[in-house]
């Protein structure tokens, strides 16, 4: 029965993966505002999921063990309590459609309900937990006992009730507890991506800033306005940008050039609103653009302010030619570029724009999830689960742990022993995968004193399993040791892989080919980012002999760390 249950609750779980792939989707339940219309879509595909959870139910006297309560309850969970009930009223109603009169069918709408009513309910507490696989898998089972309590009350004579719940009552609360669970961290990985797109934005704003900073240096006016324009222009999709000061166009590039004319007075009450109240508003239609020219393409558009002194002095309009276009991305894009203009019109800070885009850049090299891991561990943990279950649920902890540090890079620094836990996380689950292919060793001193970026081995370890030990039939071990040398600490991955040829190592670190050492190449950036020059990725190879790949992280990170050079072994 168990067995059964989780091979039926595995297609839904495939089904979110393949849907968080999926752009409306992936907008829909990243939004942070969403509207009524947005909340019955989001009902609708959640009570799909239920209902596809119903067809693939198991027939068992006179009733269905099934997967119903994943998307009801996931569904509550993300959208609230109006996605909760309403997606619990649609596939409780399907439930009792398809067995009217049935032995259970009252019972089981009653129950499809009640669950996404409490799912909804526990939306607040959900987003507010720091563990929300553990959160998700334990609410989980205790919706799914009230559903077996419900079969009791409800469904008659009570002796068949009893006897059904027996039979289905901990097959279905474990499978669909980690059902529910296995979707939440799916689709944590969207919120992810939203972050990853967000530390993009904030990178590709400061580009823009450090590109446009020469002409604003010279003033605010038609001239550096138009240029500026000109530049996010071409570094984004934009149909349009353009500038205003408190009375006029100033600047206009892109769609809408012919009538949207330099010189001409403002003409929309949304721009002075801005220029008045000195904050950001947004024009979801062509009417709340206002422009006069019935043919206008732009459909959308952000209104930031520019300041000097805290007084507002003109606009930043980002135009978009689609209505309801303008995304929470999109949002913080014009607010962080407005805020930086705004910065290089006072001609100041210009050393805080150089840091702030060294540590976006940073950001944006440790927000790093690979789909695919994600999608071969779900594979490895359902497998599991009908030939180990108590395997399966130490690499889903596993699982949970590693998508956990993953999700919470936020931190510069973190102890090398969070680090070793995080890789060993990993490595429990590649080990699940391939068995005798693949052998570990640690060598790592007890108490060491050393603090590390978050993520920095993990992409080595994985390059050194992906492309050194699996390349090989019989497989290999990698070793990863730890040495105290005084002033630094050398970290090392060895492995006794295939090697990587010479050339190809010679031209490893060059990020404009197209190449598998994206990990890698990000690494060498932060550490030298982070503590110089001479801090990069040492890597040494031999074809059939393996790879070692060495990273220094010295304990006093203040100037002047990269004139030193330490001898340790």
């Amino acid at each position: 029965m168990f067995s059964s249950l989780v091979d039926k609750a595995g297609l839904i779980i495939i089904l979110a993966f393949a849907m968080s792939k999926m752009k409306p989707f992936r907008e829909l339940v990243s939004k942070k505002n969403i509207s009524i219309g947005d909340k019955i879509m989001l009902s609708l595909i959640f009570a799909i999921f239920g209902i596809i959870g119903t067809y693939r139910g198991i027939p068992i006297k006179g009733a269905l063990a099934n997967s119903r309560v994943i998307g009801v309850f996931v569904g509550g969970l993300l959208g609230g309590p109006f996605v909760g009930i309403l997606s619990g009223i649609i596939a409780g109603l399907h439930r009792w459609s398809i067995d009217i009169g049935g032995f259970t069918s009252i019972a089981c709408a009653v129950s499809t309900l009640a669950e996404g009513i409490m799912s909804g309910l526990l939306s607040t507490k959900l987003y507010k937990s720091e563990h929300r696989w553990l959160f998700a898998l334990t609410m989980g089972a205790v919706a799914e006992a009230m559903q077996m309590i419900i079969i009791l009350l409800l469904a008659k004579p009570f002796s068949e009730a009893l006897n059904l719940v027996e039979i289905i009552g901990f097959p279905m609360i474990i499978a669909n507890s980690i059902g529910i669970s296995i979707f939440i961290v799916i689709t944590d990985s969207v919120f992810k991506d939203q972050e990853r797109a967000g530390a993009y934005q904030a990178q590709l704003a400061l580009k823009i800033a450090n590109k446009t900073i020469k002409y604003f240096r010279k003033g605010f006016n038609s001239e550096t306005a138009y240029e500026t324009a000109k530049i996010i222009k071409n570094m984004t999709g934009l149909k349009a940008v353009a500038f205003t000061d408190t009375e006029k166009i100033i600047a206009h590039v892109g769609l809408g050039e012919e009538h949207h004319k330099v010189g001409d007075k403002i003409m929309t009450d949304i721009t002075r609103d801005v220029i008045s109240s000195g904050t950001y508003k947004i024009a979801n239609s062509k009417e709340e653009i206002h422009c006069m020219c019935k043919d206008c393409e732009l459909k959308s558009a952000i209104i930031v302010p520019l300041k000097e002194e805290n007084k507002t002095i003109g606009t930043l309009k980002l135009y978009k030619s689609e209505e309801n276009a303008v995304s929470q991305v999109d949002l913080e894009l014009a607010l962080g570029l407005g805020l930086l203009f705004s910065t290089q019109i006072e001609l100041s800070k210009i050393d805080y724009q150089s840091e702030l885009l060294a540590k976006a850049e940073l950001k944006a090299l440790q927000a790093q999830i690979n789909p695919h891991f994600l999608f071969n561990a779900i594979n490895t943990i359902v497998s599991l689960t009908r030939t180990s279950p108590e395997k399966a649920r130490d690499l889903l902890i596993h699982l949970g742990n590693y998508f956990r540090k993953n999700l919470h890079t936020n931190v510069e620094e973190v102890d090398l022993e969070k680090e070793i836990e995080h890789i060993k996380s990993y490595l429990e689950i590649e080990k699940a995968r391939f068995g005798d292919k693949l052998n570990v060793k640690f060598n790592i001193p007890d108490n060491i004193d050393c603090t590390l970026q978050p993520l920095t081995l993990q992409p080595i370890v994985e390059n050194a399993i992906k492309h050194g030990i699996l390349e090989k039939i019989e497989g290999g071990s990698v070793e990863i040791e730890a040495i105290d040398c005084g002033d630094e600490t050398k970290i090392i991955v060895k492995d006794d892989g295939v090697g990587i040829d010479s050339q190809y190592l010679d031209s490893i670190f060059n990020s404009k080919k197209q190449n598998d050492s994206i990990g890698l190449i990000n690494v060498n950036n932060r550490l030298k980012n982070k503590y110089g020059k001479d801090y990069g990725l040492d890597i040494k190879s031999s074809i059939g002999q393996g790879t070692t790949v060495t990273i220094r992280i010295p304990k006093d990170q203040g100037g002047g760390m990269n004139d030193k050079m330490y001898n340790c072994r």
